[in-house]
């Protein structure tokens, strides 16, 4: 079972550490290149949790979780032209969001698991990739909850603008948080080519 993990958490590390780098180079207005990676870490999720059971895909999030920490403590070390690269509200909100979704994602496909095989990945992944956005943009910069780290000004987060630039005005965040959503849910969709793939070839190795 330890070599039927490993390449999991390789994979899920690669991941997470790949996303912390990239999330500090944007994509356009609304994006950063790190949007478009950290949704794999579903995609590495349900491959475990169909070819080795929850068990085993806990262990490898767990994996995400510690190696997501590190990154963020790193962060904190790190100063930017606006202070620490990553602040307490940051962590915080990116190991809850992380933790939650991930656990979240791995419930609900294995009360999916016995359907079609694409059911249980796709609505798994939808749910966890909609509560991951919803947690981290609102833990991070929502000014209700300045009282997470009050020293921390994210008044640049909330400045009101319409959203994604056509819609009704919101905060900044949310326009963020809105880009990222949708992001999630196409590369949830397109997932579902390499998850059919890589879990026939695995499930053929141990058989």
């Amino acid at each position: 079972m330890h070599r039927a993990v490993l390449p999991g958490i390789l994979a899920m590390a690669a991941i997470v550490v790949a996303s912390n780098i990239l999330v500090q180079f944007l994509f356009g207005q609304w994006l950063t290149w790190g949007a478009f990676t950290y949704p794999l870490a579903f995609l590495v999720t349900d491959v475990m949790n169909r070819v080795y059971g929850p068990r085993t895909a806990r262990k490898v999030v767990f994996a995400g979780f510690v190696t997501g920490v590190i990154c963020s403590f790193v962060g904190t070390q790190i100063s930017g032209e606006f202070g620490p690269l990553v602040t307490l509200r940051i962590a915080l909100a990116s190991g809850t969001a992380f933790l939650t979704a991930q656990v979240l994602d791995i419930v609900i496909f294995d009360r999916l698991r016995e359907g079609r095989w694409w059911r249980a990945p796709v609505v798994s992944t939808l749910i966890g990739s909609s509560v991951d956005t919803a947690l981290f943009f609102t833990v991070a910069f929502s000014a209700s909850l300045t009282v997470l780290e009050p020293a921390n000004d994210v008044g640049w987060a909330n400045e009101a603008l319409p959203l994604l630039g056509v819609g009704p005005v919101v905060p900044l965040w949310a326009s963020l948080a809105v880009a990222d959503w949708c992001v999630k849910l196409a590369l949830a969709l397109a997932a579902l080519i390499p998850f059919r793939l890589i879990v026939r070839r695995m499930t053929a190795q141990i058989a």
